[in-house]
Formats: structure tokens, C-alpha cells, sequence
């Protein structure tokens, strides 16, 4: 059980990033100047995107606070790391980001220290 609730906390950890970027992909940059920048703000807060994505975060949270009810904190706090990787991945397909060399080697990296600590 404890498993399930680190996999929720990474997949939703993973869809609050990922529909982040994907809302401000398209919402445009925001302006140098304080009081434009601050109304660019407040609108991209309205979007259901954005305030799904924060209710990721917020049920991520959730989910976490049950998995370490069931494991030790050095047990489950490296699985947290699969994010990065997953993220990198999924960047590919979903806003064509590139896939280095350098950007893979740091996912192996992450993946080889995953498995280290999860021994």
C-alpha cells in the first residue's frame, strides 16, 4: 500500500509540472513591468489548468503524508526523484524538448542513485 501512495505522490507531483508548463506554453511571457506582470499573474491563477495543477500539488501532498505513515522517511524520500526523470521523458513528446545526451546521462545518473538508496 505504501508503494501506491509514493506512486500517486510522483504522478500527481508529475502532472502539476507538466500542465504548468503546458498552460504557460500558451499564456505568453510575462511583462518586465510590476503592475502588467502582477495582472499576467493574477489571470494565469483563474485558469483551471493552473489551479489543477496547484490541486496536485495539494493532493500529492496528501498521498505523501499516508506513505510515510507506512515507511521510514529515508525509505520513501528517494523515490521522490523519479519525478525528474519522468518529467524529462515526457518533455519530449509533449513540448518536442530535446533529449541530450547530457539529459539522459543525468536521468541514468538519478536512476543508478535511486537504486543505490532504495537497497
Amino acid at each position: 500500500m505504501s508503494a501506491l501512495f509514493i506512486f500517486i505522490t510522483i504522478a500527481l507531483t508529475v502532472y502539476g509540472q507538466l500542465s504548468l508548463k503546458w498552460h504557460m506554453d500558451r499564456a505568453g511571457q510575462m511583462p518586465v513591468e510590476m503592475i502588467p506582470a502582477a495582472i499576467f499573474i493574477v489571470k494565469q491563477l483563474l485558469s483551471p489548468l493552473v489551479i489543477s495543477s496547484f490541486g496536485s500539488a495539494f493532493l500529492a501532498s496528501l498521498t505523501w503524508m499516508a506513505a510515510l505513515t507506512k515507511m521510514p522517511l529515508s525509505t520513501a524520500y528517494p523515490f521522490m526523484s523519479l519525478a525528474f526523470p519522468l518529467v524529462a521523458i515526457l518533455s519530449v513528446p509533449l513540448f518536442h524538448e530535446q533529449m541530450t545526451l547530457m539529459k539522459a546521462g543525468g536521468t541514468a545518473l538519478i536512476l543508478a542513485g535511486l537504486f543505490l538508496l532504495s537497497r
